[in-house]
């Protein structure tokens, strides 16, 4: 760190929070004008970027959401914007649009989450849990003529229409393995549906984008273990399958009848490759190591470019218009650093370690046998101070990875003095789908023991880090590995801090939403009426008396996914063992209202900054304070 960070610290905290972000950038249809989020106004709104001048011009005021997690689409006419809705981040979704004069009118307006997944000149796609399970319907542009067009037990996700608006592609699973995904065609309004029979059963495949033709389909599927992208011919029944199956590969759109763009994942960095169809032959952007990501909805502008955003663990996201034939950029926006000295952010360390889930430590909560031998992945932000704190940030998902790239949670821990290690424990994305199912059945277990076990490698290796000053900090998922940790491996802990995290599986599968429900819990952990045994046994709150340092709990009072039963349940379990609560007691209990599972409103990651560093001040000490 620099001098930059050791100015008062309340200003530090509310300039970072406080950075302009942007969020879901999607190319018009004539590709001259992008949409997206931006907070530059201190508050989420929705700018329109002419392409050819550079030139931002803000067209909502506060209609559109403060947190900015809901991605926009164009119309087809490319003269207004879809956006999603809900209140105070509820996730229960409507649907409204905005002109490019800033006119908004309600087009979707449902029970339950409303998902629009494609639209087309004759009628918007779109996922609904209004009657239970997620399931796909369409309706006219302007919300009218609702009709369901899927009925399945298990969601109905990845809705595209083809180009001519005749037919539309999806994925679900109807076979018998809880793995398995596949891609199925459809007539337009829903009947006929057929299973194309890509990949082997047990794998997911699912439909990508339609060529211009709508002869082909772009297909994602992880039969070969390691995700690839495919061209399926529909009239052939064929696929063609692309890469060399060396890295992680998912394809994201085609640009025209001969090209797809791709995103190809190694060692925790995204690189933006461009295939070339009838060759097969692929080629990286030219961009900096770290994580590109091309816009979401549509990538293409106009005269063979395409938009994206790049950025680096310590270089803050640009969006760019990337020249496909020069190989040439213009920047649409700029990373802004406030007054912050961009040299004070801190770059990560990747490195491997050797793990079989089953850590030096000893176990408090279950005893784990070793389970299979891997080479986990991990990312190590250096404070610079020494000897220096260390929180350890399990990501969420937990089928997700973190990734080198800024990371404002991160750089504010390193900008208070705590050095960061973030773990791709077995169960993380980027590795393939054999890395993934590690963790299917034993959530709790031997990815938790990759965390400590990470945990254990940096304090061998780095004698700077303080081994009597570990936190453990993580949200959603993490939030789960945060309150595992500390009940699991209470030895290696000071404190914890568990944000809007699981505490009680039984519990969770009961009010979570029905295609997190079987999506994510009985894909992963079965039925609690089959494993009902795993369910208690994987449950923090099962161990709650294992709990040997201070704890901060923090849950937004409107999230669906984790909802706030969670901590509470939690907290009640505490408060029954004895524990004391209050900043001067053993647990720190913060509802946040307002809010749901997380957020990207300015204030709200002010408020929860503050809620995090009062607590590791008191608990910990902030070095150099």
């Amino acid at each position: 760190m620099t001098d930059a960070a050791d100015g008062d610290p309340k200003d530090v905290l509310d300039e970072l929070a406080s950075l302009p972000t942007f969020h879901h950038p999607t190319a018009s249809p004539d590709g001259e004008t992008v949409a997206v989020y931006h907070d530059v106004s201190g508050r989420n709104e929705l700018h329109l970027i002419d392409v050819a001048t550079g030139e931002s011009r803000q067209v909502s005021d506060g209609e559109v959401p403060r947190n900015a997690r809901w991605p926009v689409r164009w119309d087809a006419a490319g003269e207004r914007v879809y956006f999603h809705i809900d209140d105070a981040g509820d996730e229960q979704n409507d649907v409204h649009a905005i002109s490019r004069e800033g006119e908004v009118e309600p087009i979707l307006e449902r029970e339950g989450q409303t998902v629009l997944a494609d639209v087309s000149e004759a009628f918007l796609l779109f996922g609904s849990t209004a009657e239970g399970q997620l399931n796909l319907y369409r309706s006219d542009p302007d919300g009218r003529n609702q009709e369901k067009l899927t009925d399945y037990d298990r969601a109905a996700a990845a809705g595209t229409i083809s180009p001519d608006g005749d037919r539309i592609a999806y994925a679900t699973n109807e076979s018998d393995e809880y793995e398995n995904m596949d891609v199925y065609v459809a007539e337009a309004d829903g009947s006929d549906p057929r299973n194309v029979e890509i990949g082997e059963v047990g794998a997911e495949s699912a439909p990508v984008d339609w060529s211009l033709d709508g002869d082909r389909l772009l297909i994602a599927d992880n039969s070969a273990d390691l995700g690839r992208a495919g061209i399926y011919d529909l009239e052939a029944g064929e696929v063609t399958w692309f890469g060399e199956g060396e890295a992680e590969e998912s394809p994201v759109q085609f640009i025209d009848g001969g090209r797809f763009l791709a995103a190809r994942t190694r060692e925790a960095a995204v690189a933006p490759v461009v295939y070339d169809v009838e060759s097969g032959t692929s080629r990286e952007l030219e961009l900096p190591e770290g994580v590109a990501s091309f816009a979401g909805g549509e990538a293409a502008l106009s005269d063979d470019r395409v938009v994206l955003s790049q950025t680096t663990p310590s270089e803050r996201p640009a969006l760019l218009a990337y020249d496909l034939h020069t190989d040439g950029t213009e920047t649409l926006i700029e990373p802004t650093y406030g007054d912050l000295d961009p040299d004070m952010f801190a770059d990560a360390e990747y490195f491997e370690f050797d793990s079989d889930g089953v850590p030096e430590v000893e176990a408090e909560a279950i005893e784990l046998e070793p389970g299979t031998d891997l080479e986990i992945g991990a990312l190590l932000y250096d404070s610079g101070e020494r000897p220096s704190p260390l929180v350890v940030n399990p990501h969420g998902g937990p089928r997700a990875a973190d990734q080198r790239a800024f990371g404002l949670y991160t750089q504010f821990l390193v900008s208070r003095g705590y050095s960061v290690l973030q773990v791709n424990y077995r169960g993380s994305t980027g590795r393939g789908r054999s890395f993934v199912e590690e963790l299917y059945g034993d959530w709790g277990g031997a990815e938790q023991g990759d965390v400590a076990r990470g945990v254990e490698h940096v304090l061998a290796e780095r004698d700077w880090i303080d081994a009597e000053r570990v936190v453990v900090f993580g949200g959603s998922y993490g939030g789960y590995s945060a309150y595992w940790q500390m009940v699991q491996y209470p030895a290696l802990y000071a404190a914890g801090i568990a944000w809007i995290g699981v505490t009680d599986l039984n519990r969770m599968y009961d009010t979570t939403m029905p295609h997190f429900r079987t999506e994510l819990m009985e894909k992963q952990l079965g039925s609690p009426d089959e494993h009902a045994d795993l369910y208690k046994e994987r449950s923090p709150i099962t161990h709650a008396k294992n709990l040997a340092a201070p704890l901060l709990m923090v849950h937004g009072v409107t999230d669906r996914r984790v909802p706030v039963e969670q901590a509470r349940a939690f907290r009640e379990r505490l408060e029954e063992l004895g524990y004391e609560f209050g900043e001067e007691g053993d647990v720190e209990y913060v509802e946040l209202g307002e809010e749901g599972h997380a957020s990207s409103d300015i204030d709200q990651k002010v408020r929860l900054f503050e809620t995090l560093d009062g607590f590791l001040e008191r608990r910990i000490g902030t070095p150099g304070t």
